[in-house]
């Protein structure tokens, strides 16, 4: 069992990503597909005339701050656009792939943060009416149901709480909590970096391999804006059974087989 997360940033090659999913479903593995749709959702909102606002908590993890408008403009996005091309690009390539939200069956379920403490202009502030949250249940019951029926699970946030609101969550912690419920040995986080780099400004800086008792000092030296949540799921997984995890580039050909054979960062226990 593995999962795939797929980032939603600028520049994610969707079309290598269906590739390699299908060849790894057609060699008899059983990938689950977990993506995002940031960069889609950032051009919606301006072009809705309702800009993006992100915001930064006091430990330096930034995140989308989401009223209702931002989650309307978030699901055509995520449930929309970007679920249904990648699944229409599977069925396209002989995957009989099925797209689901976090929402769909209650597959993610956890509580909403509605009030934060953010960082603006140096000085901590709270915000209220955000409809944020983080996944802490998951429906291996339903995922399991599919992919014993031949189904390839292709998900996204939003997720929802048990009083069935939706509330927008970090796709990549998501998928670390879908790892571990699931029983996954490998976790690969694609996205727009080729890892974990010591100088964002130089590829060649990337670190191959982490042990999981270093995570947390790699982080807080190296990591910028949103590799930290991504080391954040990482670690989540690891503590959960995930054998490995792997962080590596969606924007090439062949990202999921580069990623498993060393072109990334490779996190173990």
């Amino acid at each position: 069992m593995m999962v795939v997360k797929a980032g939603g940033g600028k520049g994610i090659h969707y079309e290598a990503v269906c590739d390699e999913i299908a060849a790894l479903q057609q060699r008899g593995e059983q990938p689950i597909l977990v993506h995002g749709g940031s960069h889609l959702t950032n051009e919606l909102a301006e072009a809705l005339g309702h800009n993006p606002h992100f915001v930064t908590s006091p430990s330096g993890f930034t995140s989308r701050f989401t009223d209702p408008q931002t989650m309307g403009i978030f699901m055509m996005a995520y449930c929309g656009k970007t679920n249904k091309q990648i699944v229409e690009g599977l069925q396209q390539r002989g995957i009989n792939a099925i797209g689901l939200s976090g929402i769909d069956g209650k597959l993610w379920v956890g509580k909403q943060k509605s009030a934060i403490r953010v960082v603006e202009n140096g000085k901590t502030r709270i915000l209220r009416g955000n409809l944020t949250g983080k996944v802490e249940s998951v429906n291996t019951d339903l995922l399991n149901s599919l992919l014993q029926s031949g189904f390839l699970p292709v998900l996204c946030p939003p997720a929802m709480t048990s009083e069935g609101v939706a509330i927008n969550v970090d796709g990549d912690r998501a998928a670390a909590i879908t790892a571990t419920a699931m029983q996954a040995d490998q976790l690969v986080i694609l996205s727009n970096v080729p890892g974990v780099m010591k100088d964002i400004t130089q590829p060649s800086s990337r670190i191959s391999e982490i042990r999981r008792t270093d995570l947390e000092d790699i982080s807080q030296t190296f990591a910028q804006g949103r590799m930290k949540i991504k080391l954040l799921a990482a670690a989540a997984a690891i503590d959960g059974g995930v054998k490995r995890v792997v962080i590596a580039d969606a924007r090439l050909d062949n990202c999921i087989s580069r990623a498993l054979q060393g072109e990334g960062t490779s996190i173990t226990a």
